[in-house]
């Protein structure tokens, strides 16, 4: 078993109550602002605002700090439309022969379909990769240990560092998605997580009229 050293913890930044509160609220707010966007444009994104959001999602904390999550950013027009071109495929027979009524009820105030002209418009296609177990330089498997939360939690910190950026976001979940696996060259051993689509949105996008609960439908306090 491999030990690791410890060293003092002296990153922590500790606020005072009143600025705690008002970095909360900001952050709260700031969030809030987040929507689902279905509408982009094609305008270019430096590249290096992607690496630095992915970064920020790599601190993610991980069981055992494994960190079993893999992130292949498209830029290519090609292999987007690769990827479009596969996705409607099983949204197609997803929406036609696998999706039970219910869901498909659910979706419907949504307007959502199987043709997916985002998967090309947008600038980058960031696709997310759980890593069910690692391999260490001598090819010998190691366990992975909660993975879904870990790439779960990790993909929720990059949707809120691209949105801190300025970018809009879409997460895209077509099943089954092992088509990614062959168009960007990932080992079977890796399990698409899901596509995040990042960019500008387009100048005449519109997102659906909802609401999210408020706290006291999401929260209880046990004091």
């Amino acid at each position: 078993m491999t030990t690791h050293p410890f060293a003092p913890l002296d990153s922590f930044i500790e606020y005072p109550d009143d600025e705690m509160l008002q970095r909360a609220l900001t952050f709260r707010d700031e969030l809030r602002r987040r929507r689902t966007v279905r509408h982009f444009s094609d305008r270019p994104v430096n590249r290096s605002v992607i690496e630095a959001c992915i970064e920020a999602s790599a601190s993610a904390p991980s069981g055992a700090n494994r960190q079993p999550w893999y992130f292949s950013v498209v830029n290519s027009p090609e292999t987007k439309k690769r990827i479009r071109v596969a996705a409607e495929e099983e949204e197609e027979t997803f929406y036609k022969e696998r999706a039970p009524q219910d869901w498909l009820d659910a979706l419907a105030p949504l307007g959502t379909d199987e043709s997916k002209p985002f998967l090309e418009v947008a600038p980058y296609l960031i696709v997310i990769f759980a890593q069910l177990h690692g391999v260490d330089d001598e090819g010998n498997k190691f366990k992975h240990y909660y993975v879904n939360e870990s790439v779960g939690i990790a993909t929720g910190m990059l949707i809120a560092a691209l949105h801190g950026a300025g970018l809009a976001t879409l997460t895209h979940t077509p099943a089954p998605m092992r088509f990614l696996n062959d168009i960007l060259g990932r080992p079977s051993w890796e399990r698409p997580y899901l596509i995040l689509v990042a960019g500008h949105p387009a100048d005449d996008a519109v997102v659906p009229v909802i609401d999210k609960k408020p706290l006291a439908e999401v929260a209880d306090f046990i004091e």
